[in-house]
């Protein structure tokens, strides 16, 4: 009975049409000359793209209920209809914007050149953005289309240009140049303290603005009125959160902070995890968090042992924290580095 279920949550429509073969094939090969290309400026342009592309899959898997990619084929798809082709042409993109802005801005710092990403991808992604759509690629949850103003730009949503591609992109542009740190080795200066007040603010707008873009994906109800933000988003709930990872913080800084970066972001993942999990579990029993018809129907029916939710809220927790706190590292280490 599972297996039949998970069946048909996979069903949708996956036979391509000649103009969606054609679009996959030049978007192959054009992520293969822009890596070449790319490799004539940048050394390792190989594990930055493997670390921008896993950055960009990480945000696929966790938001693939807010819409629905079809029509690519049987073989173009890692899990339900997350499509490793997308990823792959979204990755170049980024890599190739993000390349190039630092090469003709080597003397603006890391934050001046940021809003010069998320400016140029704005255009770029809205353009792709109609081609997919316009191709019948592309549709979107009837939870995100009811949450949307009902100004569409050649079948586009225009919040989906105007607020989904920025938060999109900084965060995958935030995991990707943490992780290029580390990459290069680059000799930074360990901060002696952190600056707590300015770490929880970061965390609270990283939180916030990414619990705004994913918020058709889950309500939050019954909590007290005076404590929503916008839409049904809580500052109790983004409060615990950023609490949360506070205490992931507090764990690595007091017991780990000599290990290397990867073992400690993956305690904090564990940390996060460890606590998130059985939080949200909670929250769903006691209906305070209610996830949409589009999330329901892609849950395969297995579940975890003890608190019995489903398992994809289990994995989307650790995908979560992974860009929040790559982004929340990001940003206080070009603050504390001056870069």
């Amino acid at each position: 009975m599972i297996n039949l279920l998970f069946l048909a949550h996979c069903s949708f429509e996956k036979t391509p049409t000649l103009p969606i073969i054609i679009f996959e094939i030049v978007t192959l090969v054009g992520a293969g000359l822009a890596t070449l290309f790319l490799s004539k400026i940048k050394t390792k342009i190989i594990p930055r793209f493997l670390i921008l592309a896993l950055g960009v899959l990480i945000f696929e898997l966790f938001t693939s209920p807010m819409w629905l990619n079809e029509r690519l084929g049987v073989w173009a798809y890692l899990y339900h209809d997350v499509s490793w082709i997308l990823t792959i042409g979204w990755t170049a993109i980024i890599l190739t914007v993000v390349t190039i802005t630092d090469q003709l801005l080597p003397q603006w710092k890391e934050w001046q050149r940021f809003p010069i990403y998320l400016g140029v991808l704005t255009i770029v992604v809205t353009f792709l953005e109609i081609l997919v759509v316009n191709l019948g690629i592309r549709s979107y949850a009837p939870e995100v289309l009811a949450t949307l103003t009902n100004i569409f730009v050649a079948g586009v949503p225009l919040l989906d240009v105007l607020y989904y591609t920025p938060v999109f992109t900084g965060l995958v542009i935030s995991f990707y140049k943490y992780w290029s740190f580390v990459l290069d080795d680059e000799p930074l200066i360990p901060s002696k303290k952190r600056q707590w007040l300015r770490s929880i603010g970061i965390a609270f707008l990283a939180v916030f603005l990414f619990e705004v873009m994913i918020h058709p994906m889950v309500e939050n109800r019954n909590l007290p009125s005076w404590s929503y933000l916008f839409f049904d988003i809580s500052f109790l709930l983004t409060g615990l959160w950023v609490a949360v990872i506070g205490i992931a913080a507090v764990v690595v800084d007091r017991f780990f902070l000599h290990w290397p970066i990867v073992l400690r972001f993956m305690i904090a993942l564990g940390v996060t995890g460890a606590i998130a999990f059985p939080i949200e579990a909670q929250l769903m029993s006691a209906g305070f968090r209610i996830y949409g018809e589009s999330a329901v129907d892609k849950f395969t029916g297995f579940t975890t042992p003890f608190f019995n939710t489903p398992v994809e809220v289990a994995f989307a927790i650790p995908c979560y924290m992974a860009l929040i706190i790559a982004c929340i590292r990001y940003w206080e280490t070009i603050l504390d580095n001056r870069l």
